[in-house]
């Protein structure tokens, strides 16, 4: 999970821990990462059943 945190986000996870600051920054990422993977889901999705 550390390799990953760092990958992703370039930050470990002691230190996304310990500052809020951090955490906020990787959870707005995250949700960025989360709307894209869905917007990409829906086009192929509409790609399949057309």
């Amino acid at each position: 999970m550390e390799k990953a945190m760092y990958q992703s986000y370039g930050i470990g996870y002691e230190e996304y821990n310990r500052k809020l600051e951090n955490r906020l920054e990787v959870e707005k990422e995250r949700e960025k990462d989360h709307r894209k993977s869905m917007q990409i889901l829906s086009q192929y999705s509409r790609q399949i059943h057309t």
